[in-house]
């Protein structure tokens, strides 16, 4: 990470706007209040050169940032509409002037998502620094919905970039009026417009020291990530963001039985797609040799023993507090015990290594835990290179400690094993790890357990981890989900350490606010019972007319709709017609039916109308959806998804194959309008009156229909 100095006068405080680019350009600015330092601020290179003015600083940090290339450095024209915004943005701290520079803004944005081109840049964080270091002024505004354009882009670029903006806003609103620190302060990124960061900001990691915080998010390769996983990646990059300090992502691959390279690859594929940004990958098995010497120090020094109990009868022993036979066994005894182990054979495969804690504790996790089992089977990274392998207990303080790791994150669930961990750490001589718990993340009607998950994909229930039932990464993004939607649902929650069991309407709900001012719309009617309408003043020869596929973005693009004499309209909307009755023919115009034809089962099978173009779509009740008849109609199947589970939370002793849903998907038969056979693969779309889709197998060849995902929006009565 690129780090630089900052030269502030010390009765001023630092722009926002400089703080806030540093942040998302992942630029770490070491802050110095001084009394000898001009005005305005200066920015010290890693070479002594300087330089001075908040603009020339703004564009400088944008040129060097590396997560977004593109932040200022664009072609001609749109470096130059940087520079245009850069001169505007200062007009929102003149208290007359700032409503009206609003209203401008949200005017400018009707049609844009970003102020300019494509994507974010300078312009963007600058303007939003303005209107964030507004404090209440810009909250009453948001909350008046006047300027809504406005406030749709600032919620965008909030969200997007919470984990690294949310501490400005906090600190500046709260803190704009306070007197400047007059020490040096330490900021990665942004911080706040008026204020310099304190050291310690207002989280409660204990002893952490800003840019010396280092956290691992440590998962077990045996399954893909999920939605429980993910809370502890993004609390992990959080915490790292907002203490200008480092992740380390460590596979915990201890247990061979159960881990694959398959699960490693597609772990890294889902850190990839939260957005994770860690400083190395390490795995557990890196650190096998130093953990097998650490473990033979143990048994020197009689902190350790070999125990040939078996299983149940030392579980047994651990819950009732009953030492083991060999609890006092020689060290002599252990460590030959212990190369038996160590060579695998039958008598080392009879034993394992116990820590020797205190078999009396209340906290049974103190109750000599296992630390070493014998495992024949091949590791996935090392082979047959080892026959026994650490227990989780026995690895994890040991490798935190050795990997400098401050502070370890961890869900609640593991607070009994806390004692544990720290006592393990210490019979190692071991630096002291802190420990930071959060509230581990359940969704209603899911499961969250690899073991069950894996017994989904085993006995067919679903077609792989990525399966759009599935509550994995890859699973809800195939199902639809927007990374910004899961992060900001995450970041919702905070490191709360209140269980909760979560909706996941609220979720979906997020998502749909940050997909439905953007995709496109199209049309698909469903297949079964579709109805033929022919209006008999319509165009003897088909005519085509582009229109935009979402009003009010002219970003979604644009999309050919044919206009033909014989439409096609829903069985259901067919027969809620009635003789004489006007409708509206969405996109066309009103339309009056004047003949129902029927078969003899009274099924209507062809109606007959006119086109009523002058009529008022304010007087009509039907608003009706329509496709030409032509050849050029795609089919489609609609899927929608149910739980893979009836019951909202299972109890601990509930077996969940007794709450299968026998019902978790539907396929329905459809056709959709030509322009959709150039959907791509992930696409978001939304049908018209249908609801939100993700499209998952695009147009290949006619007759060979397109595949699209239903994504609940967080309203409807939804089973997934």
């Amino acid at each position: 990470m690129t780090e630089f100095q900052l030269l502030i006068a010390s009765d001023e405080t630092p722009p926002l706007s400089l703080l806030a680019v540093a942040r998302v350009a992942a630029v770490s600015l070491t802050v110095h209040p001084t009394l000898t330092a001009p005005s305005p601020p200066v920015l010290v290179l890693t070479n002594g050169t300087k330089l001075r003015g908040v603009n020339v600083l703004l564009r400088y940090l944008g040129r060097t940032a590396t997560t977004i290339p593109s932040l200022y450095e664009r072609d001609v024209l749109e470096t130059a509409q940087i520079d245009e915004w850069l001169e505007y943005a200062p007009i929102f701290s003149i208290g007359s002037e700032y409503e009206g520079a609003c209203k401008y803004v949200d005017g400018y944005l009707l049609h844009r998502t970003f102020l300019v081109g494509q994507s974010l840049s300078v312009a963007d964080i600058v303007v939003w620094s303005y209107l964030a270091g507004a404090g209440k002024r810009w909250e009453s505004l948001m909350k008046s919905k006047k300027y809504q354009n406005l406030a749709r882009w600032y919620s965008m670029i909030s969200t997007e970039h919470a984990a690294v903006l949310d501490q400005l806003t906090a600190t500046y609103t709260k803190k704009k009026d306070s007197a400047p620190a007059k020490t040096k302060e330490t900021v990665q990124g942004p911080s706040s417009n008026k204020q310099v960061v304190s050291s310690r900001p207002e989280v409660d990691l204990p002893d952490a020291e800003m840019g010396k915080v280092c956290l691992r998010f440590a998962p077990e390769p045996s399954g893909y990530l999920h939605i429980g996983h993910s809370k502890a990646a993004l609390m992990n990059q959080y915490f790292a963001q907002r203490y200008n300090g480092k992740v380390i992502v460590r596979f915990d691959d201890t247990n061979p039985a159960k881990e694959s390279n398959e699960f490693v690859d597609n772990l890294l594929v889902d850190i990839k797609t939260l957005g994770i940004n860690y400083e190395k990958v390490t795995y557990t098995s890196d650190y096998f040799p130093q953990l097998m010497e650490m473990a033979e120090k143990l048994i020197k020094e009689g902190k350790a023993y070999i125990d040939d109990t078996p299983r149940e009868q030392m579980q047994k022993e651990r819950m009732d507090g009953i030492d083991s036979k060999c609890r006092n066994n020689s060290v002599d005894e252990n460590m030959k015990l212990w190369k038996e182990m160590i060579s695998g054979s039958e008598r080392g495969l009879q034993c394992c290594l116990r820590g020797k804690l205190d078999m009396q504790d209340p906290n049974k996790s103190l109750r000599d835990p296992v630390y070493y089992r014998c495992n024949p089977m091949p590791h996935h990274r090392i082979g047959s290179k080892y026959k026994i392998y650490p227990t989780y207990d026995f690895a994890c303080p040991f490798v935190d400690s050795i990997e400098g790791i401050t502070h370890a994150l961890r869900s609640s669930e593991y607070h009994d094993r806390n004692a544990q961990y720290y006592r393990i750490q210490e019979d190692m001589g071991l630096r002291k790890v802190h420990i930071y718990e959060f509230s581990r993340l359940n969704m209603v009607y899911t499961l969250l357990s690899k073991r069950k998950l894996l017994w989904f994909v085993q006995n067919g229930k679903v077609d792989g981890w990525d399966d759009a039932r599935f509550p994995t990464v890859q699973g809800i993004v195939r199902r639809g989900l927007q990374i910004e939607a899961l992060i900001q649902f995450i970041l919702e929650q905070g490191a709360s350490k209140n269980l909760n069991l979560m909706e996941w309407d609220k979720l979906w709900n997020i998502n749909k606010k940050i997909i439905d001012p953007v995709c496109p719309r199209h049309t698909a009617i469903l297949e079964e019972g579709r109805v033929l309408l022919t209006l008999t003043n319509g165009p003897e020869t088909p005519f085509v007319r582009v229109v935009p596929k979402h009003k009010k973005y002219e970003g979604a693009g644009e999309k050919a709709t044919t206009f033909t004499k014989k439409i096609w309209l829903e069985h259901a909307d067919a027969t809620a017609i009635s003789v004489g009755e006007e409708i509206t023919l969405m996109d066309w115009g009103n339309a009056i039916l004047k003949e129902i034809n029927k078969g003899p089962d009274g099924i209507v099978t062809e109606l007959v109308g006119v086109l009523h173009l002058e009529g008022s779509v304010k007087t009509t009740k039907l608003k009706l959806t329509w496709l030409p008849e032509i050849d050029e109609l795609v089919p489609t199947t609609l899927v929608e998804f149910g739980y893979l589970i009836t019951k909202k939370k299972l109890e601990e002793d509930e077996d969940f194959v007794d709450v299968l849903n026998p019902s978790t998907k539907k396929e329905i038969a459809a056709l959709g309008d030509a322009n959709m056979r150039n959907l791509k693969r992930g696409d978001i779309l939304q049908l018209e009156r249908k609801g939100y889709f993700r499209c998952d197998v695009p147009f290949i060849r006619p007759g060979k229909p397109i595949v699209l995902y239903s994504i609940p929006d967080g309203r409807q009565v939804t089973k997934g």
